[in-house]
């Protein structure tokens, strides 16, 4: 039965992933403008200063919805994605789709944009994805808004410059997965999820490395901010325990590693803009991996600064979730020490201001 899903899960991996590179050449060759927000007037602030189609989030979610399609075909025993839960993630997801779909095209106001995150973060509660961190529920609920509000965001700003926000998210994904395998948990309905999105992000890769020829817009940053925002909760705050037991200080560990990048990116854009009197929200090119470039690196060593922190973040966020047996204070050190100093290391080279900054 192992063999037989893990063979499934491959053959619909490889074909969703031709798929992603024929749907993503495809929208490339014959929309030109659609989705173009580079211009002039645009509010919108890349470090590419290239119009460029807007479009890989259109792609992800139509591999997304062939994925689930397709996968309910072989009504494979004991694999139950059409539950509540799933539902629920499905339609946030899809309002998440919605409201990039619109921002790209109308530039929709804040206030819109965050009570629609927020709608999408009350309909995972709802249907039962929410943080179960405490005995107290209004606080789970009230974390729970907070996370994923707080990551679609992340998502959406860590997106600046060429391939950051898709390595981010293959990496998340990649290590979500590998410990459903490492725990022989085969029927779990996320892997559909993320094998969609994982084949997705990287048939989109190919056109969004450095220099590349799309983004992915808020139409991608929001559908993957929600997407990561949910299977995040699922795996990382929900799933991770010793012999039964919760552990809240692994679970925070877990989270912080896997979501490293982001997380560190957001926090030190925030601190920066509030330091200076400056709204947080207003986009501007001040983020950790626009310093990088400032202190000498080309935009693809960036890419590739990305990619080696990626590959650190999943081989430790295994190693946590999947081998350690005995957390103790030792591992809290030493996984937490690894954190902190990133986020020094990030935060120091992104305050090391330059005089040609732009800022809007």
């Amino acid at each position: 039965m192992d063999e037989k899903l893990s063979l499934i899960y491959l053959l619909i991996f490889l074909a969703a992933l031709v798929f992603s590179l024929i749907i993503n050449h495809l929208l490339l060759k014959f929309a030109k403008t659609l989705g173009i927000r580079n211009s002039s007037d645009s509010t919108v602030i890349r470090w590419n200063s290239q119009g460029k189609p807007s479009l890989g989030g259109i792609s992800f979610y139509i591999i997304f919805l062939i994925t689930i399609i397709v996968f309910a075909f072989f009504k494979i025993r004991n694999v139950d994605f059409l539950n509540l839960q799933f539902l629920g993630i499905f339609l946030a997801t899809t309002i998440g789709f919605m409201l990039g779909l619109f921002d790209d095209a109308y530039n929709t106001r804040p206030w819109i944009k965050f009570f629609t995150q927020v709608l999408c973060a009350i309909i995972l509660i709802i249907t039962g994805t929410y943080i179960n961190f405490s005995n107290n529920d209004l606080f789970n609920y009230f974390l729970t808004l907070f996370w994923v509000v707080g990551i679609m965001n992340a998502i959406n700003m860590l997106d600046n410059m060429d391939g950051i926000t898709t390595i981010v998210s293959i990496s998340i994904l990649t290590t979500i997965l590998a410990g459903l395998f490492l725990k022989g948990d085969l029927t779990n309905p996320l892997i559909i999820l993320i094998i969609g999105t994982l084949a997705a992000l990287l048939g989109f890769l190919y056109y969004n490395w450095s220099p590349a020829k799309m983004f992915m817009g808020d139409t991608g940053s929001q559908f993957i901010g929600i997407l990561l925002a949910a299977v995040g909760i699922i795996y990382f705050w929900n799933g991770i325990d010793i012999n039964g037991i919760p552990i809240r200080s692994m679970k925070i560990i877990s989270v912080s590693l896997a979501f490293a990048l982001p997380l560190i990116d957001t926090t030190t854009v925030f601190i920066k803009r509030i330091a200076k009197g400056s709204s947080p929200f207003v986009g501007g090119k001040d983020h950790t991996t626009h310093h990088l470039s400032y202190i000498g690196f080309s935009e693809r060593q960036v890419a590739w600064v990305v990619v080696a922190l990626s590959v650190l973040s999943f081989f430790f966020t295994v190693l946590i979730t999947n081998y350690i047996k005995n957390w103790n204070l030792s591992h809290i050190l030493v996984f937490g020490s690894y954190f902190i100093v990133v986020f020094i290391i990030l935060f120091v080279i992104a305050n090391k201001q330059p005089r040609s900054l732009t800022k809007q």
